[in-house]
């Protein structure tokens, strides 16, 4: 099993700047990949970010130039930066490891982005 905790997030004006982390625990070992995804009131829960073990990214356009994904140097690490937020920005960010197939979630953490 794998457990994923996010922080980090919470309110911000636009053109600000937040840095959500995601830590995993339990088996994280042959992990696939790793990604950022939000949900926003009333909408489907979208692809943010994506890193792959290898170190390739993948980001969905509305982020792109803005967001940035990384990895700790714990491999149980994951980081997103971002930078001149958006109030459409605005969701409940969640983290998710890929791991022999499977996906496990983390419970999701809260970004508000006031304009």
């Amino acid at each position: 099993q794998v457990q994923l905790v996010e922080s980090g997030g919470g309110l911000v004006q636009a053109g600000g700047s937040l840095r959500l982390s995601c830590a995993a625990s339990g088996s994280i070992s042959r992990i696939n990949g790793m990604a950022w995804y939000r949900q926003a009131p009333g909408k489907q829960r979208e692809l943010v970010a994506y890193i792959a073990t290898v170190g390739t990214t993948k980001y969905a356009d509305s982020v792109k130039g803005r967001f940035t994904i990384s990895r700790g140097n714990a491999e149980n690490t994951m980081y997103l930066q971002m930078d001149s937020l958006k109030p459409e920005d605005t969701a409940v960010y969640y983290c998710k490891i890929i791991r022999q197939g499977l996906d496990y979630w983390g419970q999701g953490t809260q970004v508000t982005v006031s304009s």
